[in-house]
């Protein structure tokens, strides 16, 4: 994953004032500790809630909405050099960060090749206290770089943004659900919309993969076999910040029918794009419950409990407000 170019700025809020930025005078040499940091930053990124979209190019009254993509084709074009570029944006951040936080920060930026992809990744890092043993063996205070804490980062796929059919979700930035006057003002400062709902998509795509284990009617072991499959598959496509690719899930689903599960999606006509952003949280909530004792066999997913089915803790009992198709007309015939 070659580094084209990388530079640090410093956003000091420690006087309680006005954020003041210490840009740096010329880019990062390259180094093994550049490439560790950047490996823990990218997972950093992929584990924090997003939004995904695409930049805005002007807003109805005819304006543009953010300087930062037309700074950014310059760069790419040869106009300005990336310091320069890079120092408008941390000055611009400096901005944001006056109005929503009041932690110091160091802007990371990065733009680098990753196969055929290119990628520009910026992200605020947030330091904390530590302790480190100096080569006396004493015992010495040190300031570290607090990665989880990352409050603004954002990624762009600069191959797809300047391809001919650019998507609506070649653009990524941290949502921080705790701070939404913070995301918003990020996103404005990107130029960004979004071009895609992540978690709604996904809640999506969950609810047609439950409809398709209904309606092929698998034996448990199968379908849980199944659901396993897809959420290894989406969350591994998330923490390496890939989307989900439809085509590709079938594929992993069942190998005999490699279309089955995309076909199933097509003709049910859920309007599910061909590649969805996953939403890790929504992910990490789909399970499947399962049980069998005395000749019943009862197995849901985990979402449905407290909605579709009712668990009474007192009296032992599950009850099912929606009662599948297939056995509520089997129970009619038995009637």
């Amino acid at each position: 994953m070659p580094i084209l170019h990388s530079i640090i700025h410093r956003i000091d809020t420690a006087s309680g004032e006005t954020p003041t930025l210490t840009p740096a005078a010329e880019e990062l040499a390259s180094s093994a500790a550049l490439d560790d940091l950047l490996a823990g930053v990218n997972d950093a990124f992929n584990a924090k809630p997003k939004a995904w979209g695409y930049f805005v190019d002007a807003t109805p009254e005819g304006e543009v909405s953010s300087p930062f993509a037309t700074e950014l084709a310059d760069f790419l074009d040869g106009g300005r050099d990336f310091a320069t570029f890079s120092r408008d944006v941390a000055q611009r951040l400096a901005e944001l960060i006056s109005d929503h936080l009041t932690l110091s920060g160091d802007l990371l930026m990065v733009d680098q090749r990753v196969g055929d992809a290119r990628y520009l990744s910026l992200a605020l890092l947030h330091h904390r206290s530590g302790f480190g043993v100096d080569d006396d063996l004493a015992v010495v205070p040190v300031r570290q770089l607090n990665l989880t804490q990352m409050s603004l980062a954002a990624r762009l796929d600069i191959n797809q943004w300047r391809g001919e059919s650019p998507s609506k979700q070649y653009l990524s930035w941290t949502r921080d659900r705790g701070g939404k006057k913070l995301a918003e003002g990020f996103a404005a400062l990107l130029g960004a919309a979004e071009g895609v709902d992540a978690t709604g998509e996904t809640r999506t795509l969950l609810k047609a993969f439950s409809d398709y284990v209904e309606q092929e009617d698998l034996p448990e072991q199968a379908s849980r076999e199944k659901t396993d499959a897809l959420i290894d598959y989406a969350s591994d496509q998330a923490s390496r910040g890939e989307p989900i690719t439809l085509e590709e899930l079938s594929e992993v689903l069942d190998e005999q029918q490699p279309q089955a599960f995309y076909e199933h999606i097509r003709n049910a006509d859920y309007g599910l794009s061909p590649e969805i952003p996953p939403d890790k949280r929504t992910l990490n909530q789909f399970r499947r419950f399962a049980g069998r004792s005395g000749g019943v066999s009862i197995s849901f997913d985990s979402h449905l409990l407290g909605s579709s089915v009712e668990y009474d803790e007192d009296q032992d009992r599950l009850i099912i407000k929606q009662v599948p198709k297939q056995l509520r007309e089997q129970l009619k015939r038995q009637e």
